[in-house]
């Protein structure tokens, strides 16, 4: 894929999104009937990114750093505090309630429960019908039920099984189920939020591959959640790296796992999982010190600089913004250098 070396595809591709100084900020209070403001619980602080049209855009990063909120305030499951997000000329976040449900048909989601995720009274048949019935309309028993067969085809599952339950499948062909459901309506993007993590990694590589060649299919763009890096690289043409509601590091394959410049980056992949001995041997592990900050109550200046080795007393004074730091991606350091930590 051509890349205009800053981490972002190149400019002849179509942005599908465009998400600029995301924020979203949990009131926290005091008191039951008289409730006082006393802070707030800052999960996603200025994120910005966009999204090109049939490319998948990675987003990792530690457990609580915000991943998964800004998928929700993307579909208007929770409401953004700040920033904008443009979708097909319009501001999601300022769109009226009707114009929502075109909205949802739009930009669908799997989500991280396979079980959890899908109503165990209803047959599959019913499941993948349901988008049909909430945004189309009722049809005929017999187009319905042509269409969910072709469905499930689609996404390896005999086609003959429609009138089953989920707990009848096991926890990669419950992925599947929500995969059909997710294209039901031919959505532009789809929002996958750590979809294969409770899967096994037999399951998690079928899966994943299920979702690369539905990407061609449908001409899809993903925007994939997860904190697994070996299965980001797999599957992500860009990758943005979080921390603490921010975004640390964007760029390409090749960019954030073969020449990561911030220092969160270079940590998370050091710590991933090398089954070979010889390359094992030659790591350079980075273990952070200290715990995750409270997003209530966020360092000063860099967010991260309580846990990197690199910390100087400008990064509790001004925060870095992403930018090219004269390497070929941008990096919210004020140190950043590219440093090789193993292949992943």
């Amino acid at each position: 894929m051509a890349d205009e070396g800053n981490g972002r595809p190149a400019p002849e591709r179509d942005v599908i999104l465009k998400v600029e100084n995301l924020v979203k900020h949990f009131p926290l209070t005091q008191g039951i009937v008289f409730k006082k403001h006393v802070g707030a619980v800052k999960a996603v602080e200025g994120v910005s990114f966009d999204l090109y049209r049939g490319e998948t855009l990675g987003l990792v990063g530690e457990s609580g750093c915000g991943k998964s909120t800004v998928a929700k305030l993307l579909l208007r499951l929770e409401e953004a505090t700040s920033g904008s997000a443009i979708y097909d000329g319009k501001d999601i976040f300022k769109l009226p309630k009707k114009e929502l449900r075109t909205l949802r048909r739009n930009i669908q989601i799997v989500f991280q429960d396979p079980y959890a995720s899908l109503n165990p009274r209803m047959t599959v048949g019913d499941i993948v019908a349901e988008p049909w019935e909430i945004h189309q309309g009722r049809m005929g028993k017999a187009e319905r039920r042509s269409r969910v067969q072709d469905l499930l085809a689609r996404v390896g599952l005999d086609p003959d099984h429609v009138n089953r339950y989920p707990h009848q499948f096991s926890g990669g062909q419950r992925q599947r189920i929500g995969i059909a459901r997710a294209l039901a309506l031919n959505p532009d993007i789809i929002i996958c939020d750590e979809p294969v993590s409770a899967l096994d990694v037999s399951v998690q590589a079928q899966v994943v591959n299920l979702l690369n060649a539905l990407q061609s299919d449908f001409n899809l763009s993903y925007i994939f959640i997860a904190h697994d890096l070996a299965v980001v690289r797999h599957i992500s043409d860009r990758v943005a790296v979080m921390y603490l509601g921010k975004i640390m590091e964007v760029g390409n394959q090749d960019q954030i796992y073969d020449r990561p410049t911030h220092p969160y980056t270079q940590a998370l992949l050091s710590a991933v999982p090398v089954p070979d001995p010889a390359v094992r041997g030659e790591r350079k592990r980075m273990v952070l010190t200290g715990d995750v900050p409270s997003p209530a109550n966020p360092p000063s200046g860099c967010v991260f600089r309580t846990r990197c080795w690199k910390a100087q007393e400008k990064c509790a004074e001004e925060v870095p913004a992403l930018e090219n730091r004269g390497f070929d991606h941008p990096s919210a350091c004020h140190f950043a250098e590219i440093e090789r930590v193993v292949p992943v």
